[in-house]
């Protein structure tokens, strides 16, 4: 049997910004019911939901206060368990997302720590520490600032995130404890897998020792410390004693290939986000590096690769794909640098022929599949990412890639609420009218037709191959593979047009092939 993750296209949902049934100007779990056959026949094989549990949302939902609850603004609990039951009578499988590094601030066990006082057991489930007038070691939130945050009482907690986000401590056996019956409560809700946000970061170093000023990178004591693969270890055995085939997909920033894949040993995690393959280059040959250097990660560990070009925490890769520097890292802040956004959408393309085209899985970001690019102008005002808070403005944050999306042209909020609802939670540009789903539905060019079919062609075509690629040489310039059957992808990142082989049938190109050749920027599926 060849387990459905090995080979899946799994679509993100931002819940907030997916669609808004109710016309409160957020969006909705009954949203996400109602465009259920809209996710069926775009042709994806499962949903990844963005946190949808009670939360402050200083974070975007990823400061969770119940792990056992859905948001209110997002619906209950029972329509959580009818959305799962729906998109599986629609042959869609329900990933969700679990946050067990940190909790949101309002969460019981921090509220109760609080309110104990310094040196309490409630204390010990979290990391405090006790005294001193400056923080207890150097470490630095990732959102910018100190890592840490001094009480009125003295006593320090560590927080990797924003304030509102402390640190689990899973020393501390209450807290393995409380996330295994979690996994439990929401396997017996059929949930098909977990996407485990900071995979990596769950234990700390004995001491919590300084960082210090040449750090190594590969040597952090808040991230891949050996204890974190016990966790996952533990979790795979309850994950697999349910029926059904479940998964989990870890989000794991690290700069070793090595150290990534022992996140994939068998007994661990099943796969983990290509993260570099998304950072690289609209650059032939550092595509052909990455791909390389992925199937190498993997092959030892049996894992297979994923690939992905845009997330809710990055920028969207039609607005990067049009810069004059097309790479991405996470400290990113070039929201104002120009974009040509017509060689964006159309490198855009090419680059969804090329990803759907590679052996393992993909995912798909809400938007992908509409070429929508990143907001770049949103009024300061607007912005609610702490890291545009935290660091004064100096980072613009990710709210760019979380706008809501466009339905429709037919009412104020592009289809994304009811007409006479409240304005989204963030305002959508105006000329995205010509980029909704309904628009592109009817064009046979679009984004979205173009996602469509080749969607439906990796299912008929692809899926099913082994999971194995061989390089074709057609210029420097190229990315060209040949998969099992006669299957080729070709794409051409140069600047002069390369010829299509003799006797190849074109199955999909991302563009127009004037006199049977492939321009540049542009990508096409063959049969030879």
């Amino acid at each position: 049997m060849t387990h459905w993750w090995r080979h899946a296209a799994i679509y993100q949902i931002y819940v907030r910004s997916f669609a808004d049934a109710n016309g409160d100007g957020t969006g909705d779990l009954a949203g996400v019911r109602d465009r259920l056959p809209y996710l069926r026949e775009l042709g994806v094989d499962a949903l990844w939901f963005t946190p949808w549990n009670t939360s402050p949302l200083a974070d975007g939902g990823y400061d969770v206060a119940d792990y056992r609850d859905i948001d209110p603004r997002f619906g209950t609990l029972a329509e959580a368990e009818e959305l799962i039951a729906e998109a599986h009578d629609h042959g869609l499988r329900v990933i969700t997302d679990l946050v067990p590094n940190h909790c949101s601030d309002q969460h019981i066990w921090f509220q109760e720590a609080l309110a104990a006082g310094p040196g309490s057991e409630a204390r010990e489930r979290f990391w405090f520490v006790s005294g001193g007038e400056v923080p207890p070691n150097d470490w630095q939130s990732y959102f910018g600032g100190s890592a840490w945050t001094r009480l009125p009482d003295g006593d320090w907690y560590l927080h990797l995130f924003a304030p509102e986000q402390p640190d689990l401590n899973w020393e501390h056996p209450e807290v393995r404890a409380e996330f295994e019956d979690i996994l439990h409560f929401w396997l017996r809700r059929g949930v098909d897998g977990f996407r485990i946000d900071v995979a990596h970061g769950l234990a700390k170093k004995p001491g919590l020792p300084d960082v210090g000023p040449s750090p190594d990178i590969t040597d952090l004591p808040y991230q891949d410390c050996d204890a974190v693969h016990d966790i996952y270890r533990s979790w795979r055995k309850i994950l697999d004693s349910y029926e059904g085939d479940r998964t989990f997909v870890g989000e794991v920033w690290l700069p070793d290939a090595e150290q990534f894949a022992r996140y994939l040993r068998p007994d661990e995690l099943h796969s983990a986000f290509n993260f570099e393959f998304l950072c690289c280059p609209w650059d032939a040959s550092a595509f052909r590096t990455v791909i390389d250097g992925t199937f190498a990660a993997h092959a030892p560990v049996g894992a297979p690769p994923t690939w992905v070009l845009s997330n809710h925490d990055t920028i969207r890769h039609v607005t990067r794909y049009g810069r004059e520097d097309t790479s991405f890292d996470m400290g990113d802040k070039r929201l104002s640098d120009p974009s040509d956004l017509a060689l964006g959408r159309r490198r855009a393309r090419a680059a969804a022929l090329l990803t759907l085209a590679l052996p393992g899985g993909v995912y798909i970001y809400q938007g992908d599949e509409l070429g929508l690019p990143e907001v770049q102008d949103l009024p300061d005002a607007l912005r609610q990412d702490p890291t545009f808070v935290r660091s004064q403005g100096k980072d613009p944050g990710r709210d760019g890639c979380r706008i809501p999306l466009p339905w429709s042209p037919s009412t104020p909020s592009l289809g994304f609420s009811p007409a006479d609802s409240a304005p989204p939670w963030l305002p959508q540009p105006q000329d995205w009218a010509t980029l909704t789903a309904e628009t592109q539905l009817a064009d046979p060019g679009s984004f979205l037709t173009l996602y469509r079919t080749a969607l439906q062609l990796r299912r008929t075509r692809l899926q099913d191959l082994p999971e194995a690629l061989t390089w074709t040489d057609a210029g420097p310039d190229t990315i060209c593979f040949d998969r099992a059957g006669g299957f080729r992808c070709l794409v051409n990142l140069g600047g002069t047009p390369v010829g299509l082989p003799e006797g190849a049938t074109v199955l999909l190109a991302s563009g127009p092939l004037p006199d049977r050749e492939v321009p540049t920027d542009t990508a096409v599926w063959l049969s030879i």
